[in-house]
């Protein structure tokens, strides 16, 4: 990721129209908006999970990860779990290690990548 031909800007999340995303078992609300480049963007979210929420897939993208409420359990491609709790992050690297995530309380997740 390089952070290119970024302005400084803020952003008002409650005013960034949510898009419904469908897991398993659940569904995401995704808050987005994208900064830099056409040829490097940089995808930022705020993203809550519902109660119960299961991912529909592997995922291999890289993010860096925040946990800002709840708990969203992390299960890696090699079969390790993290659980992750308000104040805690992951990141990961594209292509580096799949995972797949599951938020039996719900989460709110603040997501770069």
């Amino acid at each position: 990721m390089r952070m290119t031909d970024i302005a400084f800007n803020t952003v008002a999340w409650s005013e960034v129209e949510p898009t419904r995303h469908a897991g398993e078992a659940g569904h995401a609300l995704w808050r987005t908006r994208t900064f830099g480049p056409a040829d490097n963007p940089i995808r930022v979210r705020l993203v809550d999970y519902s109660p119960g929420y299961v991912s529909d897939h592997w995922c291999s993208k890289g993010h860096v990860l925040f946990c800002l409420e709840g708990e969203l359990e992390t299960t890696l491609a090699d079969g390790r779990v993290f659980m992750l709790t308000p104040g805690m992050s992951y990141q990961v690297a594209d292509n580096a290690e799949a995972h797949r995530s599951r938020a039996p309380k719900g989460a709110r997740l603040f997501i770069v990548d």
